[in-house]
């Protein structure tokens, strides 16, 4: 039971020959006749407060909700910028998933990540995809792993043809370089995003540059492949001086990506990709929002993808607890063969074997292949005649930075006849 309050006692007090007296020296009865009316106002207040409270919380949670629709309506604003395209359900191609595979990819949220070069600024629906990258975000621990696929892979590009991985864009776009990893992979992305070098280059001088220990190898080829870039982009920078740690602007840290003509050749230089990437990255979890929304103004217009904005947001809310757990390159064992009409290709041995540690490496589990990669794995090496046993490339004996000289590199696909099918005919290669 509620305690009940006798206000007229409260200011009451016992003298010492137990006489109650009055603290305030008020009548009594005057004072509880005061109390009386205050409370029947009070009572008769009761109701008007209650609508004045409701008519409160509902102006709280209309202008709660402009702000809703109007943060809503700024970031679809700015999601506009993006070049948006549409994916129908059915034209990217997967395999036959197991159930248990389906549920375990449910975990991780897997974006396919093109870099094109086709010497003209936005244009990304033609042209081979210069890089290859697999981006997949564990969604219960925001951990991220990213693997490069090596341009000159050989793989079953599309139906029955075997070409150079990085053709698969050129013959259908984003969907056609999808499909490639799906089926030759054993993996479910729906997902992609597409940039040219001019991105990359605005990029990284929007942050401000990045921090990047090169050779003096490295620096003389950045300085060779300098000039191109800024012809391609547009931007003019200085060449590179130092060695060591040294502060990259966009056109140099682009021309240091190029590098391909040192020892390690394309396995280099996508780790030189890898290591942009993070660098960059980490930039972005520090960059201001002043910056951040500079970077989306000029940035998402050169950008393509099929993201949509309920997408962008699931991965934006978490972007600052992102940490990049590990990158490296795929196939992981593998050896270089030229094949007629095709050139210098990195074949896998086997894409089986490379497939099952390809997934353990994502999702931390073994798993059985597909008939469908079995089947691609068979062809490649009937068609090439590398099997188990053939000499594995072991690229981790690769001098870091490739402090040899670029004698021992591929042969160049330009170097061949241009009309040789998967070749690179189209990319910024030195």
């Amino acid at each position: 039971m509620e305690k009940q309050t006798h206000p007229e006692k409260d200011n009451q007090q016992i003298e010492p020959n137990g006489v109650v007296s009055n603290e305030t020296g008020k009548d009594p009865k005057t004072e509880n006749q005061g109390i009386k009316q205050v409370n029947e106002q009070n009572n008769g207040d009761k109701k008007p407060k209650s609508k004045r409270a409701m008519w409160i919380i509902i102006v709280i949670v209309a202008i709660i909700l402009v702000l809703i629709a109007l943060a809503y309506g700024y970031l679809q604003s700015k999601l506009n910028k993006l070049n948006q395209t549409e994916i129908a359900p059915g034209d990217i191609q997967s395999n036959n998933l197991s159930t248990e595979q389906t549920i375990l990819m449910g975990d991780y949220t897997q974006i396919a990540l093109f870099g094109v070069d086709n010497r003209s600024n936005g244009n990304y629906g033609s042209g081979n995809s210069d890089t290859i990258m697999i981006v997949s975000v564990n969604n219960k621990t925001q951990e991220v792993q990213i693997v490069s696929v090596y341009r000159d892979t050989y793989l079953r590009t599309h139906d029955d043809y075997f070409a150079k991985a990085n053709s698969a864009y050129a013959y259908n776009g984003a969907v056609g370089g999808i499909s490639m990893l799906n089926t030759n992979l054993d993996l479910n992305i729906s997902q992609y995003v597409t940039v040219d070098w001019y991105a990359v280059v605005k990029t990284i001088d929007l942050l401000g540059g990045v921090d990047i220990q090169i050779t003096d190898l490295e620096r003389q080829k950045i300085n060779e492949y300098i000039r191109e870039v800024e012809q391609v982009t547009g931007v003019q920078t200085n060449r590179l001086q130092e060695t060591g740690v040294v502060h990259l602007d966009g056109v140099q840290a682009a021309a240091y990506m190029r590098i391909r003509k040192l020892a390690g050749d394309d396995y280099k230089r996508t780790q030189r990709q890898r290591i942009v990437i993070e660098n960059t990255f980490e930039k972005v979890k520090k960059a201001d929002i002043g910056t951040l929304n500079t970077i989306v103004d000029e940035i998402f217009p050169m950008i393509e993808t099929n993201l949509k904005l309920k997408d962008i947001l699931g991965l934006a809310v978490n972007v600052g607890r992102y940490e990049i757990e590990g990158t490296t390159g795929f196939p992981f064992e593998k050896t270089t063969t030229s094949l007629a009409g095709i050139g210098d290709c990195v074949i896998p041995i086997t894409l089986e074997r490379n497939v099952s540690e390809l997934h353990t490496y994502f999702f931390e589990e073994e798993q059985l292949v597909s008939e469908e990669v079995l089947q691609i794995s068979q062809e490649i090496i009937d068609r090439t005649g590398l099997d188990i046993g053939t000499s594995d490339i072991d690229t981790d004996s690769y001098i870091t930075g490739g402090e040899i000289d670029d004698t021992t590199h591929m042969s160049d696909p330009e170097d061949m006849d241009d009309t040789n099918a998967g070749n690179d005919v189209n990319e910024m290669d030195y």
